[in-house]
This record gives C-alpha cells, sequence and structure tokens, in this order.
C-alpha cells in the first residue's frame, strides 16, 4: 500500500490574484476551485518569483529565485527582445540549466512517478521536462502559448493531438486523467499540471462567451465600449505607446477561458475523488505571475493591486495560491504569511518525507508548518529581480519585500519607492520620502542580496534618443 502522498500541482498562466470568484470577483466564475479553497488553505500573500511566466517556472522546478538560476526573463528562440529605452536588457539563460537538481528528478529518486502535463517553456528539446526529471511529458516544449491556438489541431509536439475542433485545454485534462486512471498503484505520483490558460491567444467556447456576454448585459457592461477611455479603460500615452488599462473584470472572452479552466479542474478533481486518492494526496493551485491588464487586449484586471503582468507591482506578481490535505490543511483555513514560488521545492520534498536539499532550494523554504498550523515561517525577506523591459509597459527594476514594507529600485535612473504593502495594497502612497531610514534599511537589503547572486543590471543604452529629442 502506498503511504507517500501524491503531489499534484496545477499551475496556471497569467492569472491574476483576484481572477476567480473566490477571490473576490463579482463577474468570472470558478465554482470548482472555489470548492478547493472551502476544503483547503487559502493564502492571502502569496507571491511568484517574477512577474513573467518562465523565471518562475525555473523557480518553481529549482528552488530557487529567477536571478540565482540565471533565468529571468520569458524564453525566446527568436533573437533577443528588443531594447525599448535608456537601457539595454541584462543578459539571461534561455533554457533550464542542466546542472540543477529539479524537483521532479528528486521525486523520482525517491520513488515517484513524475509526470509533466501542459507549458513548460524552459528550453528547447535537450532541456524539456523528459531531460529534466519527468517520466512523462504531454505538452512540454518551448513554447510559450499555443501558436496555433486552443483548438485541435494545435500541433505541440510533444501532445497527440484530439480530435478536431477540441479545446487544448480539454485535451490536456484528458491526458492528465488518464495517467492517474492508469498509475502503478505502487508508486506516489507527482503531477505537475502546468495550463496554457489564460494566456492568448484567448479562444473561447461559444457557449461559454454568450453566457458572459448575457452576464454583461444583466450587468449594464454591454454599454461599455471595450477599447476606448470611459468607464471600463484608463488610457496612458508612453513615449510612442498606448497602454490600456482595463478597470475591472469585464471581458466576456477571457472570462470564458477562466470558466472552462476550472470546469477541466473540476474533472481532474472529481476523478482523484473517484479513484480513492484524495485522502493522501496533496493538491496545490497557483499561478505563474499576475494577470495580463496591460497589453493584449488588456483582458482582466488586478485590482486593488496595481498593475500586472510584467510590472514590478504587486498586480505582476501576487498570485492565488490554494493548498489541499485531507488530514493535515483544515478545510476553509486562512495563511496570512508570506509565500513565494521557491518554496515549492523544500514544500513538497517535506511533504513527500524525503530528505532536504538546502545545496539546491537555496532560496525556498518549506511552508508544510503552515499547511498544519503547527508553527510559523522565520522572518525573512523576499526578492524579485527583472532586468528587463517587459512588453506591457514595464521597466527594469528589483525589489524586496520584507514584513509589511516593499521597496522597488527602478533601474532607468536608480529611483526607490517604498510601500506599506499591508495596508496600501494599491501601492498608492509612496513611504520612501516619509520612512527614510526604512527606505535605505531595505535598499541595503536589496543591494546585499544582488551582490551575494551576481545579479545582473542592465547597461546603458548608449543609443537611446529621448522622446523629444526624436520628435
Amino acid at each position: 500500500m502506498n503511504q507517500k502522498p501524491n503531489i499534484v500541482s496545477i499551475l496556471m498562466d497569467d492569472m491574476g490574484w483576484t481572477d476567480l470568484a473566490c477571490c473576490g470577483s463579482n463577474f468570472y466564475e470558478s465554482p470548482n476551485v472555489d470548492r478547493l479553497k472551502e476544503q483547503g488553505m487559502f493564502f492571502t500573500r502569496a507571491y511568484a518569483s517574477c512577474p513573467v511566466c518562465s523565471p518562475t517556472r525555473a523557480s518553481l522546478m529549482t528552488g530557487k529565485y529567477p536571478a540565482t538560476v540565471g533565468v529571468t526573463d520569458w524564453i525566446s528562440h527568436f533573437g533577443a527582445h528588443p531594447c525599448k529605452g535608456k537601457l539595454i536588457d541584462a543578459p539571461y539563460l534561455k533554457h533550464l540549466p542542466d546542472g540543477e537538481f529539479t524537483i521532479a528528478d528528486a521525486l523520482r529518486e525517491g520513488g515517484y512517478a513524475t509526470w509533466h502535463v501542459g507549458k513548460w517553456h524552459l528550453g528547447l528539446e535537450e532541456h524539456w521536462p523528459d531531460k529534466h526529471g519527468f517520466d512523462v511529458n504531454l505538452g512540454g516544449c518551448q513554447w510559450g502559448k499555443p501558436r496555433d491556438g486552443y483548438w485541435m489541431p494545435c500541433n505541440i509536439p510533444t501532445l497527440p493531438d484530439g480530435p478536431e475542433g477540441e479545446h487544448l485545454t480539454d485535451r490536456l485534462t484528458d491526458e492528465a486523467i488518464k495517467l492517474i486512471r492508469e498509475r502503478d498503484p505502487e508508486k506516489p505520483f507527482y503531477l505537475n499540471f502546468c495550463h496554457y490558460d489564460v494566456h492568448h491567444p484567448y479562444h473561447f467556447k461559444p457557449e461559454h462567451r454568450a453566457y458572459f456576454e448575457e452576464k454583461m448585459r444583466r450587468m449594464g457592461l454591454d454599454q461599455i465600449d471595450p477599447f476606448e477611455e470611459g468607464e471600463c479603460f484608463a488610457v496612458e500615452h508612453k513615449k510612442d505607446e498606448r497602454i490600456l488599462r482595463r478597470l475591472f473584470h469585464s471581458d466576456p472572452v477571457y472570462a470564458s477561458m477562466i470558466y472552462n479552466a476550472d470546469w477541466n479542474i473540476g474533472r481532474l478533481m472529481a476523478v482523484l475523488e473517484e479513484e480513492g486518492l484524495m485522502d493522501n494526496t496533496l493538491v496545490i493551485f497557483t499561478s505563474d505571475n499576475g494577470g495580463t491588464s496591460s497589453a493584449e487586449g488588456s483582458p482582466t484586471c488586478n485590482a486593488p493591486a496595481r498593475e500586472g503582468k510584467g510590472w514590478m507591482y504587486d498586480g505582476g506578481t501576487r498570485v492565488p495560491l490554494i493548498a489541499v490535505w485531507k488530514g493535515h490543511i483544515r478545510p476553509g483555513s486562512i495563511c496570512n504569511e508570506l509565500t513565494t514560488t521557491p518554496d515549492f521545492y523544500p514544500t513538497f520534498l517535506e511533504v513527500a518525507g524525503l530528505p532536504l536539499r538546502p545545496e539546491q532550494h537555496v532560496d525556498g523554504v518549506s511552508i508544510k508548518s503552515l499547511f498544519e498550523e503547527t508553527g510559523s515561517l522565520a522572518d525573512r525577506p523576499i526578492f524579485w529581480h527583472y532586468p528587463h523591459y517587459g512588453e506591457l509597459g514595464g521597466t527594469p527594476g528589483s525589489s524586496v519585500m520584507y514584513q509589511n514594507y516593499k521597496l522597488i529600485e527602478f533601474f532607468e535612473d536608480m529611483h526607490v519607492e517604498l510601500y506599506d504593502i499591508v495596508n496600501d495594497v494599491s501601492e498608492s502612497h509612496d513611504l520612501s520620502k516619509d520612512l527614510p531610514e526604512k527606505a535605505e534599511e531595505l535598499k541595503k537589503m536589496l543591494h546585499a542580496w544582488q551582490a551575494s547572486i551576481e545579479a545582473k543590471i542592465p547597461e546603458v543604452n548608449p543609443d537611446y534618443i529621448p522622446p523629444t529629442e526624436a520628435n
């Protein structure tokens, strides 16, 4: 009889921290994830380790911050990201390094079957999941999104296409269900289920869109022009860019994608119940970065958090986190402690009863004691380092959060901003001038960390022409 708990890690792509009904949305619907929250623990201060996808995924696999691993931006194999301003983007790795002993390596060595299903986005074929500890890889390759869309045939090189017209999220869930039903009952399993949802392209099931369009009418949202400044959007003209920011949840297409992803999560959970596995399975639900609120159609809003994907503010990194583990996690419990992506590696090891690997997961700490409400974490800072221009309006920067305070250093002019993130969730009141000693304390903490990991800082762009001179 298998005594080690199974581990199911569900990682959404670009899902913001309020993109669920149980997280405050009055437009999106997510009954199955809402049920997970009721069954387990909800974390109010959970953070992804980067405001974009690939670095967070590298953190989950390694137990390290992106800057420690060297993967600090989303991975493109079609040339460098273009420099967009005063600075030149810092160099970074475009694959998960071979020398990393991933959480899949560690769990497989500990007797687990290891399965990856869905998005990978951590390098070309020589760096795919099967090269990093996974027995099975279904859907994981260098792609950061479904290039041919969400409708079959999707032509993902590591996933058999389903029937023409089948939705990718349904196909991935079918594959995960098959793995569970056909598992070796003598071995525990680790399922790393990484949805492509809710990343663009925004492809929906027509019946879902019709439902949410009707909901828009009931809420009076159908009278709002969806792409002009007004009730639904704010517009900022920045250099030669027009940044459109959604002010609240109102997009029926995005709502449809969330609804379908939620339905599939419900299907997966139902199979775990049917197979009698929920009594011995840890389920984690989270996201790789904040919701897309200022580009790509600006489909969502992260309010009351500021900005979204690609930004150093909380909207870019604050994410939903729910954990369910019967007999260990009290249903309906709430945790207000600070957590970040590298914490999953040592947590999974401790849950599995396997030795910790502190030389590997150097930036993470186990949160198992938080699950069981048997202790709290040591007072610690957490860090972000994003020395890049995003495609969503953000600029290069680095930040630290310690206790109630968060300091962001912006590399273009090296100015800092300080926020009491507990009492000012929207980061609307910069305290750097009001609390100079606190700002200096956190700045020194941030610089010491940068030096300890030899963080790469972007260089000045000698070809930069200020907008006034360019005109």
